[in-house]
């Protein structure tokens, strides 16, 4: 039996995001949504405004704070 090759893009991994939203922050540490403000709002953890307001957390802020730790 024969079997089917997959097509090459499932095996490309997708692009790292650049930033993410206060909740897919807490997500991916494993924390709280407001864990995550309270760390902005210490200083901690700095964060970028997007149109409307929307805060992001840049990739490049969680790495030195996962070092940090």
């Amino acid at each position: 039996m024969e079997t089917i090759p997959k097509p090459e893009s499932s095996l490309t991994p997708a692009p790292e995001r650049l930033a993410y939203s206060v909740q897919e922050a807490a997500d991916l540490l494993g924390v709280n949504y407001f864990s995550v403000y309270r760390l902005i709002q210490r200083g901690k953890l700095k964060v970028c405004r997007a149109l409307r307001g929307k805060l992001l957390v840049p990739r490049d802020e969680l790495l030195k704070l996962l070092k940090s730790e």
